[in-house]
């Protein structure tokens, strides 16, 4: 794997070989079905689907692509995992690109996306009303209340941002504004699973 001082360059350790998401803006709704997932980009296309594997002891969401061919596969370090680690597998080479890394906390929604060899940080996924995030928490509305995320690169720079929508099912909508150091996959992959875990 390159070093990550060499990110924001055309090709980079991080990309999934099977998914090249080029846009700056993603629809992710849940189906009918609960932890199941359509991304759609800024025309409308589906460009992945998703959905937790049931009755699994560790955790696994595996993504195709909108034509169903295997994208990459999100799947839990630990058994039963509530807060812990995350890898994204690329379908295509077998490789672990990223690891989503959740903070664990009863009230904050933190997420940090790391180098699977180094654990450096690439980028945190951080909620950005904390009144609010615990209120999800405590009063019970995880699933009537959408949460708004910030995406910020490891300097702390401004990258993007996950805003939840008023929905019958959940609903957000991922914008890249700069994405020179954030693997979007990974991102995108995010707002699928912290939506899933969240709203446990």
């Amino acid at each position: 794997m390159t070093d990550p001082s060499a990110f924001g360059t055309e090709s980079t350790a991080y990309d999934i070989s099977t998914v090249a998401l080029d846009g700056d803006r993603y629809e992710v709704k849940q189906s009918a079905i609960r932890n199941k997932y359509t991304v759609r980009d800024g025309t409308g296309s589906v460009v992945l689907r998703g959905k937790q594997k049931l009755f699994k002891l560790k955790e696994e969401f595996p993504f195709v692509t909108g034509d169903g061919e295997d994208a990459f596969t999100v799947k839990a370090g630990g058994i039963m995992d509530v807060a812990g680690n995350y890898a994204i597998r690329d379908a295509g080479t077998g490789e672990e690109v990223v690891v989503l890394d959740e903070e664990f906390s009863l009230f904050v929604e933190n997420w940090t996306v790391r180098d699977p060899d180094t654990g450096a940080p690439l980028a945190t996924i951080r909620s950005k009303n904390k009144l609010l995030s615990a209120l999800r928490h405590l009063v019970g509305l995880a699933n009537l209340v959408p949460n708004k995320y910030e995406i910020v690169d490891a300097d702390g720079g401004h990258v993007g941002d996950i805003e939840g929508k008023f929905s019958l099912r959940d609903a957000y909508t991922v914008t890249i504004d700069d994405a020179s150091d954030v693997p979007k996959e990974a991102v995108v992959a995010a707002a699928c699973i912290l939506d899933a875990l969240e709203n446990k």
